[in-house]
C-alpha cells in the first residue's frame, strides 16, 4: 500500500500533465500512486498517456469515461475508489508540484483534518518557457527563476507569488499560516475514510467552475473535519491559461448544498 494516492484531475491538456508529471518525479518522497481522473479527454491525449505511463517509473493509472460533458467530480469519485492509500491527494492537472509537496502532505497529517494548500499563478511567458526536462532540473526552484517570478508580478503578469516561496523554518511557517483559509480543489489532502463519510464529491455540479471545491469544504466542516492551512509548506505553481467561465447553474447548486446543511451527499460516491 502506497503512503498516498495522488488524484490528478485532468482534460485535454497534455503539455500541462507532462509538467505536472515531471514535478513528481522530482519528489523528494517517492512513496506514492499517481491516478490521472480523467474526464473524457480525447484519443491524443488518451494515446500519449498510454505511452508516458509505459515509459515512466512511476505508478501511474489512468481513469477515463466518456467526454458527456463537465462530470469532473464524478471521474474523481471513481478515483477515490481506486485509490490503493488510505490518504488522497488532489492535484489540477495544470498545478506542478515542489518537491517536497508530497513530504510536506504526508509529514503534516492528521486523523480529522484536511490539508488546504495554496498555489503561485504563473505567467504566460513563464508557463510557455516550461518544458519536463528544465522542471526535473529544478529551474522552478532556481533563484534566477524567483527573480523572473517577482519582475513578473511587479508587472502584474503573474499573481499570489508569495504562495510559491517554500519556508523551512517553523517560526516563519507558523506566521503564514496564522489564519485559516478555505479548501482548493488543486492543493488539498485528507485521510480516505473522511472522505468516504461525506460521501465524496457531489455529482450535481455538471458545470465549471464554481461551488465544488467549496461544496466539499462544507460538508467536511459539517462532519468535524478540521481545516488547516499548509501555505508555503505544501507548494505549487500554477500553468497559466484563458480563465474560466463561472457558470450561474454552479452557484445555485452551492446555494443548495448551503440551504441543505448536510455532510453526506446522497449523490457521491454511493447513490441513494
Amino acid at each position: 500500500m502506497p503512503a498516498a494516492s495522488i488524484i490528478i484531475s485532468v482534460y485535454n491538456r497534455i503539455d500541462f500533465l507532462k509538467l505536472v508529471l515531471a514535478g513528481f518525479e522530482m519528489q523528494t518522497e517517492q512513496d506514492f500512486e499517481i491516478i490521472i481522473s480523467d474526464d473524457g479527454s480525447g484519443a491524443d491525449f488518451v494515446n500519449e498517456v498510454n505511452r508516458i505511463i509505459s515509459a515512466s517509473n512511476m505508478n501511474i493509472r489512468h481513469n477515463h469515461h466518456e467526454d458527456l460533458g463537465f462530470r469532473k467530480n464524478r471521474i474523481l469519485n471513481q478515483s477515490i475508489l481506486l485509490a490503493d492509500s488510505g490518504y488522497l491527494i488532489f492535484v489540477d492537472g495544470d498545478c506542478i508540484p515542489h518537491p517536497a509537496f508530497v513530504e510536506e502532505h504526508l509529514k503534516n497529517k492528521e486523523h480529522g483534518v484536511c490539508l488546504a494548500g495554496r498555489r503561485v499563478d504563473l505567467s504566460e511567458g513563464i508557463t510557455r518557457s516550461l518544458t519536463p526536462e528544465n522542471i526535473s532540473n529544478g529551474i522552478l526552484q532556481s533563484t534566477g527563476m524567483k527573480c523572473r517570478m517577482f519582475a513578473e508580478y511587479f508587472r502584474m503578469r503573474l499573481f499570489h507569488v508569495m504562495n510559491g516561496i517554500y519556508f523551512k523554518n517553523k517560526t516563519l511557517r507558523k506566521f503564514s499560516n496564522r489564519k485559516e483559509r478555505g479548501l482548493l480543489g488543486a492543493n488539498f489532502s485528507l485521510h480516505r475514510e473522511d472522505m468516504m463519510a461525506i460521501n465524496g464529491f457531489d455529482e450535481r455540479y455538471t458545470t465549471a467552475t464554481y461551488g465544488e471545491d467549496s461544496d466539499v469544504e462544507l460538508r467536511l466542516r459539517l462532519y468535524g473535519i478540521r481545516l488547516r492551512t499548509v501555505l508555503n509548506i505544501a507548494v505549487q505553481y500554477h500553468c497559466y491559461h484563458k480563465p474560466l467561465s463561472r457558470p450561474e447553474a454552479s452557484r445555485i447548486q452551492y446555494d443548495i448544498a448551503l440551504a441543505e446543511q448536510r455532510a453526506y451527499t446522497p449523490y457521491g460516491i454511493i447513490k441513494n
